[in-house]
């Protein structure tokens, strides 16, 4: 059965790889892992690290979108509002 390794678990072994102080056959042995996901880990890692910094914005954006869809459900509410009270002579009776 293969081990399972946890998303710190391999970000650990990726960074012990990006040190460069071990060899990847080292750190393969130290953490029982194939020396062809160490350097699959690590490219994983290098690959998205600069996206670590830009969460911030990401959620800014986020939060920014959120308050925008309230803004316009609440005018289509008051629309909708507007609608029913000129409309409602017109209903059935």
């Amino acid at each position: 059965m293969k081990k399972q390794f946890s998303p710190k678990e391999k970000a650990a072994v990726a960074l012990e790889a990006i040190k460069e102080i071990k060899t990847t056959s080292q750190i393969a042995s130290e953490y029982q892992v194939h020396p062809i996901q160490v350097g699959v880990w690590k490219k994983q890692l290098l690959a998205g690290s600069p996206n670590i910094f830009s969460q911030k914005l990401e959620k800014e954006d986020h939060q920014k979108m959120i308050e925008e869809l309230y803004k316009i459900i609440g005018q289509r509410d008051a629309e909708l509002s507007w609608l029913k009270k000129k409309l409602s002579p017109f209903g059935p009776s």
